[in-house]
């Protein structure tokens, strides 16, 4: 088994249906989750990550198509980013990310499947998955996901694939308020690319998921009262995971007694040396 990590990146727009706005600046967050996390894995960094940012007009078969390519390939770790607008089939069982092109009656039949999503996920060469979620849910949807194991609430959990993220009602624009989108500023994507920057001071130089998620709901508090009671579902992986990611802090604190000098030479040797991944 290779080392390293397989990164998948969706942020699926809609397009201009109105119905389907709440996927407006899901491209924005992709961009944002390729661009940063590579350099935040512990074990990997840039060197050690493939990353695959499917574009944001992509077809259903071809988001699938990357996702299986990149299950494919051997490494240590899957993870897999979806952000867009969420629908549901008729009998509220299933949940498919809205792609370009659909309208409110072929959304899901046009969508990316959750399922396949997970099984692609489950059936892949690496040993361990997690799956990135910045999603809204229309009001179907949103029922659905409510009704628990008598609907599609059973799929945001899976023995396999932990979940991390935030999936939340859509409601539309408000009036005095803008909504918060996957993808813009206060949501899911965005809170932890900011938590990923600035660290957690105090923390070890790696941390996992889970340290990151007090954090994370400090970051997400404003946008969530803006929803209401209810109206958002916060998703936060076990302990159980192996993956870890740089503490911007720790490293920091650690060369603030540096010289420039010395400081450049620190950064230098980090770059440099080989990892010998801390959770192997």
């Amino acid at each position: 088994m290779s080392g390293g990590i397989e990164l998948v990146v969706i942020g699926a727009d809609g397009g201009p249906e109105r119905a389907h706005a709440g996927s407006a600046r899901a491209a924005d967050g992709a961009r944002l989750l390729a661009a940063g996390l590579p350099g935040r894995c512990f074990d990997a960094g840039t060197r050690g990550s493939r990353v695959t940012l499917v574009p944001p007009e992509a077809d259903a078969n071809a988001m699938l198509t990357a996702l299986r390519a990149a299950a494919q390939r051997p490494a240590r770790w899957l993870v897999v980013c979806l952000l867009g607008q969420l629908a549901v089939d008729p009998r509220g069982r299933r949940l498919a990310l809205v792609t370009a092109g659909a309208t409110p009656d072929n959304a899901y039949r046009r969508g990316l499947a959750w399922d396949w999503v997970v099984s692609t996920m489950v059936h892949g060469g690496q040993e361990e998955t997690l799956l990135l979620v910045d999603a809204v849910a229309d009001k179907d949807a949103w029922a659905a996901l409510e009704r628990g194991e008598e609907g599609a609430g059973e799929l945001l959990s899976h023995s396999r694939v932990p979940l991390w993220g935030r999936v939340a009602r859509y409601a539309g624009p408000r009036r005095g308020r803008e909504s918060v989108l996957p993808g813009g500023e206060g949501s899911f994507s965005w809170a932890l690319d900011r938590v990923l920057e600035h660290g957690l001071p105090g923390a070890p130089a790696a941390v996992a998921p889970v340290d990151l998620q007090p954090a994370l709901e400090q970051e997400l508090a404003w946008a969530e009262s803006g929803y209401g009671p209810g109206q958002v579902r916060l998703l936060t992986p076990g302990e159980q995971g192996r993956l870890l990611l740089r503490n911007r802090a720790a490293v920091r604190g650690a060369l603030a007694g540096l010289s420039l000098s010395e400081e450049l030479l620190a950064v230098l040797w980090r770059e440099s040396a080989p990892t010998d991944p801390p959770s192997a």
